[in-house]
């Protein structure tokens, strides 16, 4: 049971070694995490602009229901 733990978190270690994390270690302050924040700002554009697909499918089909409902009274 220890070995295979132990052996676990040597894997684990080796594979974090291998990873490359989104920031350069030389760079200070803001600037280390630009990478990262502009990642950032591009999913949340990418949020907003999905939200309002959706909610304009939402709006034009709600209204195409009403209507057709309306239609058939």
């Amino acid at each position: 049971m220890f070995s295979k733990t132990s052996r676990y978190f040597r894997e684990v270690r080796t594979e974090l070694q291998k990873a490359t994390w989104p920031w350069d270690p030389k760079e200070k302050g803001f600037k280390k995490f630009r990478e990262l924040t502009d990642a950032t700002v591009v999913v949340v554009i990418a949020m907003l602009l999905l939200a309002g697909f959706v909610a304009f499918c939402d709006l034009c089909l709600t209204n195409t229901v009403k209507l057709l409902t309306n239609f058939w009274r």
